[in-house]
């Protein structure tokens, strides 16, 4: 009887250790998983400023190369962004670019893809370079409904992205980036799907524009982590 107790404590005392043994496992699981995850937040988040501050670097200097060479342009000065009105660059309701058109992509290129591809660190966090064409709400005669003038609308901002493009490729930029430019560009009509609005009406002249934009990669989370896992 002695030695039956004796062996059922025993055997408590195993099962005990045994639900101790993986507690203490889990615990120890869980807090190398916070830990990771904190060491990759932290470098998400540092890769993220860093990406910001690079492009806020690059605008400063696309503007002030702008202003030095005299090109009147609407630049956003985080992003780079440029805004150019129609008025630069087509006759009214054209997509052919005007010989003034032609004149100012001839001095505005240059400085824009120098700029961007001259930053090793900026075209690294590069998906693409945009050209959309925007148009205003304004109808044309003959079009009866209101898909019908956006789907015209969407032609002739298609249209005019790609002369934009297509003309791009003529100016004198640094020929050394063509190749990473020809597999960035891209061409979007966007219709008049966003109007520049003034206090709450669209203003035509300033929502028929072509715009250069950069889209930037996303960093994907689990990509930082497990990059993090690596390096432990």
């Amino acid at each position: 009887m002695g030695l039956m107790v004796k062996r059922k404590i025993q055997e408590e005392d195993n099962g005990n250790i045994f639900w101790v043994t993986m507690a203490d496992l889990l615990l120890g699981l869980a807090i190398i998983f916070m830990t990771l995850f904190v060491l990759a937040m932290t470098g998400f988040t540092q890769q993220k400023l860093e990406q910001k501050q690079t492009q806020i670097e690059a605008s400063k200097e696309l503007i002030k190369e702008l202003k030095e060479a005299k090109i009147d342009a609407q630049v956003d000065g985080v992003t780079g962004d440029i805004k150019i009105s129609d008025l630069e660059l087509f006759e009214l309701n054209s997509y052919t670019l005007s010989p003034k058109g032609k004149a100012y992509l001839d001095k505005l290129m240059p400085i824009y893809i120098n700029n961007i591809f001259s930053r090793k660190e900026l075209v690294e966090s590069i998906e693409n370079l945009v050209i959309q064409g925007h148009t205003d709400s304004q109808s044309y005669a003959g079009l009866k409904t209101k898909d019908e003038q956006y789907m015209r609308n969407m032609t002739l901002s298609l249209q005019r992205a790609n002369s934009v493009a297509e003309y791009m490729f003529k100016t004198n930029y640094d020929k050394k980036y063509s190749e990473d430019l020809r597999k960035l560009v891209i061409v979007e009509g966007k219709s008049f799907s966003e109007p520049i609005l003034t206090n709450g009406k669209e203003d035509f002249a300033k929502s028929r524009r072509v715009e250069l934009r950069l889209k930037v990669k996303k960093t994907d989370i689990a990509d930082v982590f497990f990059h993090g896992v690596q390096h432990l």
